[in-house]
Parts: C-alpha cells; structure tokens; sequence
C-alpha cells in the first residue's frame, strides 16, 4: 500500500536521467536504487529529502538529488520532499529555525526587519546568521530522522497489515 500510494506522485525517471543539471553524473544514474522503491530506499529518500528541505540555499532540489545518489536511496522521492519548502512554508520555517537556534545558543532574540538586498544580508549575518544555521541544520537533522523513523514503521505496518490480509483470505 505504501509503495503504491508514493509511486503515483514520483515523477518519470527518464525525465529525471536527462535532466540538464543531473546528466553529468552519466552512469551513477542508472543505479537500481535510485529508482527502485523499497523500505531502505524509501525511508533514506525521506531522510535526505527533509534534512535539505531545512537548508536555506538556492537549489535545495539539486542538493538532494546529489544526496540521493551518494547514500543510494530513492532520487525522485528525495527532490519531491524538497517542495516542503517554498515560498509560503519557507518564512514560518525559517523563523522558527532562528527561534530554535537562538534557545539553542542561550542567546537573545534579534530584531530586525528584512531587507531584500546582499547589504542587509552581510550586516545581518552576523547576528543572526549563527542561531538561525544552527536551527536549520538541527531541525533538518531531527525532521530528517523522523521522517526516516516514521517511513520505515508505515512500511513495516503495511507489509504486516497485507501479510494478515493473506492469511485471512487463506483461511477462509
């Protein structure tokens, strides 16, 4: 059940391999693992597709394809559970990672109003760079590791769950 219901949103792998920015990788693409869906391959997908979601960079997808193919799990998965983040879970995702890492660090909370320009950025990077990284990169691993957690017992409950289904209807 829990294989069928992710298959239906995974994108075309082929679509995938001849991706502008994933054709340099050549052979590493044509990994069983990466396309194939099973419990291991599902539950690092989550893994790495929620621990990147966190990060606050420009090309989280790419990222996570390329955490994909090094820990070999599920590539469309992981780019897919980037989307978590966008642009409107991004900014209550952010400040909550600058609160957490600011309780983290014992330090106080900044004020300050956003600016969209890089000097607002180098002036601010200061104060609030360091709690807000922290929360990314702590809430990234912990949502990470849930998320891995949380997959592997769905699967584990499904299998049960059709195992029982097959024993009933054998029984009968």
């Amino acid at each position: 059940m829990a294989r069928k219901t992710i298959k239906r949103f995974m994108p075309d792998p082929e679509k995938i391999k001849k991706h502008k920015h994933l054709r340099h990788l050549g052979s590493r693409l044509h990994d069983a693992n990466l396309w194939h869906l099973n419990r291991r391959t599902a539950s690092g997908a989550f893994a790495v597709g929620l621990f990147f979601a966190w990060m606050p960079v420009p090309m989280q997808m790419l990222l996570a394809a390329f955490g994909a193919v090094f820990f070999r799990v599920n590539l469309p998965l992981s780019v897919v559970l980037v989307w978590i983040s966008n642009p409107l879970t991004m900014p209550p995702m952010f400040f909550g990672a600058y609160l957490f890492g600011t309780k983290l660090l014992g330090v106080e909370t900044q004020p300050f109003n956003f600016e969209l320009s890089i000097s607002w950025l180098v002036s601010s990077i200061s104060t609030i760079g360091p709690p807000f990284l922290l929360g990314c990169v702590v809430l990234g691993s912990m949502t990470s590791a849930l998320g891995y957690g949380f997959i592997r017992l769905l699967w584990r409950l499904s299998v049960v769950k059709a195992m029982n289904e097959r024993k009933q209807r054998h029984l009968k």
